[in-house]
């Protein structure tokens, strides 16, 4: 007999070719550059987000900074403008600054600011200081006061708009030119006579008086042309009085010696300070009644004097003009009105405006020193972003390169293997999953290997008798009578019907198991189950029931495999109840009331323990590990009842007590959906 020499030859076939297969190599596992690595982009997103927001913050804390310090720089120029207004008003009228203590007083009071006035050679002239202590002066000035010598920047704010003269000498300085009261008080009885006469002939004006002392008359609209077709001669005002005359000729002279010193001819001045062309009677620095422009003329007109002489008639021609002169004259003339002035204006002095702690105007001092800590700053902060972004992404990047060292394996046919979980954050989560994934994989794996297994073994035995039958056939040991073609057959039969259970696995997993739902009398249906599962009950001592109240609840669902399910479950029960004991086939509609019809297979056999409960309806599982045909069935059955009550839309429960029994439930909707 040639059985033993076929019987396990190929059974393990698969399982050899797999545990001799060569393991793939596993490829170059080089790490990412820095660039395309998600550390290098979470560092790269990090420092440009520092840099733009450090730049943001400085450049808003700059112009924040610079509007607040302009603003108060602003106010603080016009504050002190107007204290160096009021002090150059007062040095134009006073010879000295004797009694200028009460102003500066004021001043500081007005303004709430420190003022100082001392000499040129810092001694104190006045402080508004009220410490017992007087603080240091800062190093520099605010500005000097000289009313022959006019910050121009500081007139102009603190003048309301009046300009100064072009050789930046105040126009309140007039020295030998204030008229006196009675020659003012003649002047403006003038002056309103002349006022009251233009307005009768319909002409608004008033009368002016200038830092002199001097009226003039000013018409509204400052257009003198509308004056000349009246009869209100306006020449009386025009005319300078004898003191103005004497100051002028005085003037003249100073000017006509700074002439003679460069060897240029002398020239005789207008009352406005030009020369050559007899002017309109203006005293210098008072705005006249047109505005003239002091150039030369081109004949000289002499102005009478109080004692003439001979000796002044070279005074009186007229230079040859030209540029060159011109600018000569003008300096003479402003060097000759600045010594003339200077025994009548008080002598510069220096102002200092500050706090009462010493402090000047607030700057923004933006200094090699200060750009180098605001540098610093934004280099400490990149860096400490670059720092933690360095430390974050390490933490961030160091569980992933774990996942997918864990991947790479895995894909590579290694052993799956858990990934320690950091915390409970995303990548936490991400490796939990990812360990569930692993565990999930491995009992797959051993669930395939553990199949493969099983189908070999269920294959083998009946392929392993059919062989060893025909073996002894051939070899004259067994005769080919019925029993051994019945035998024959009985183990086609079981191997036609493991492969049809295969068949039938694979195309439920495959979702092309197919369908023919149909209106199906639920109870006709048990007792056909029944019926056919009667002769195997009475053999084996079992009493087989259906207690279905007919008609039935309504049901609609494939015959043919709702059969093949509820059969499938009946032999289970009758192969697992001893003799003497019950199968009960029952159907009745769920009580929600939801439409579900609720299949029932109940046996009193031996029962399932509850550490076996969970894996009843995985392929190939039996609670009894020997497969001994007698105990049991393929491992199958469970299986493909579960498949095929899922494609009718359904569910599979089971229930059981160990030694008493078994009760399967199966939970079908009243309307099958339609098969693929």
């Amino acid at each position: 007999m040639r059985r033993a020499r076929g019987g396990n030859d190929g059974g393990r076939g698969g399982d050899g070719g797999r545990g001799g297969r060569s393991r793939r190599e596993t490829p170059g596992r080089a790490r990412l550059p820095l660039r395309r690595s998600l550390l290098g982009r979470l560092l790269a997103v990090s420092a440009l987000v520092a840099a733009c927001s450090v730049a943001a913050t400085a450049w808003i804390a700059v112009q924040t900074t610079s509007g607040a310090i302009k603003q108060e720089q602003g106010q603080n120029l016009t504050a002190d403008a107007r204290i160096y207004d009021t002090l150059l008003d007062y040095a134009a009228r006073n010879p000295t600054w004797d009694g200028v203590g009460a102003t500066v007083r004021e001043l500081a009071r007005e303004s709430g600011r420190r003022v100082v006035l001392t000499t040129q050679g810092r001694q104190p002239l006045a402080d508004s200081t009220t410490a017992a202590t007087a603080p240091a002066l800062p190093p520099q000035a605010s500005a000097v006061v000289d009313p022959l010598s006019v910050d121009t920047v500081l007139a102009a704010r603190g003048t309301d708009g009046q300009s100064t003269a072009a050789d930046r000498i105040d126009p309140r300085a007039v020295g030998p030119f204030r008229l006196s009261a009675a020659d003012s008080r003649t002047l403006r009885r003038t002056a309103d006579d002349k006022v009251a006469c233009l307005n009768r002939a319909g002409i608004a004006s008033d009368v002016v008086v200038g830092a002199s002392g001097r009226p003039r008359v000013q018409i509204v609209g400052n257009d003198p042309e509308r004056a000349l077709g009246t009869r209100c001669d306006l020449a009386a005002l025009d005319t300078p009085t004898r003191s103005e005359q004497k100051a002028l000729d005085a003037l003249t002279e100073l000017a006509d010696a700074c002439l003679k010193r460069q060897g240029r001819e002398g020239v005789q001045l207008n009352s406005d300070l030009s020369w050559g062309d007899p002017a309109s009677s203006t005293v210098p620095g008072e705005p006249g009644p047109l505005v003239r422009v002091p150039l030369p003329a081109p004949a000289p007109v002499p102005t009478p004097r109080d004692a003439p002489s001979e000796e002044a008639e070279p005074s009186v021609v007229t230079p040859e003009r030209t540029g060159e002169n011109d600018r000569a004259i003008a300096s003479c003339v402003s060097a000759a009105r600045s010594e003339q002035l200077s025994s009548y204006v008080a002598s510069p002095a220096l102002l200092f405006i500050g706090d009462e702690g010493g402090a000047t105007l607030p700057g923004f001092d933006l200094s090699p020193a200060n750009t180098a800590r605001i540098a610093g700053a934004a280099a400490l902060v990149l860096a400490l972003t670059v720092g933690a972004s360095v430390f974050a992404g390490a933490r961030l990047v160091r569980p992933l390169h774990a996942l997918t060292g864990a991947a790479q394996r895995m894909r590579d046919g290694e052993q799956p293997e858990s990934v320690p979980v950091s915390g409970d954050d995303e990548v936490g989560r991400l490796a939990a999953a990812f360990n569930d994934m692993s565990a999930h994989r491995a009992r797959l794996e051993e669930q395939r290997k553990a199949m493969v297994s099983d189908v070999a073994h269920e294959l083998r035995t009946p392929l392993s008798n059919i062989r060893g039958w025909l073996e002894a056939a051939q070899d004259g040991l067994a005769d080919p009578d019925p029993a051994f073609v019945s035998s024959l057959l009985e183990e086609a039969v079981l191997l036609q019907h493991i492969i049809d259970d295969l068949q039938d696995l694979a195309a439920a997993d495959a979702g092309v198991l197919r369908l023919h739902p149909e209106s199906v009398e639920i109870r006709e249906l048990l007792n056909q189950v029944a019926a056919a599962h009667q002769a195997r009950a009475e053999n084996a001592g079992v009493t087989l029931a259906v207690t279905a109240s007919a008609p039935g609840p309504a049901l609609r669902a494939d015959p043919v495999r709702l059969r093949q399910a509820v059969g499938n479950l009946v032999s289970n029960a009758v192969r697992h109840t001893p003799e003497g004991g019950r199968v009960t086939l029952r159907a009745y509609a769920d009580e929600e009331g939801d439409g579900t019809v609720l299949v029932e297979v109940a046996d009193t056999g031996s029962g399932i323990p509850p550490e076996d409960l969970p894996h009843v309806f995985d392929r190939f599982w039996r609670a009894e590990k020997s497969r001994n045909r007698r105990t049991g069935g393929s491992g199958l059955g469970l299986a493909i009842v579960r498949k095929l009550v899922e494609a009718h839309g359904g569910t599979v429960d089971a229930t059981s007590v160990e030694g008493e029994g078994s009760t399967f439930v199966l939970r079908l909707p009243a309307t099958t959906p339609s098969g693929p």
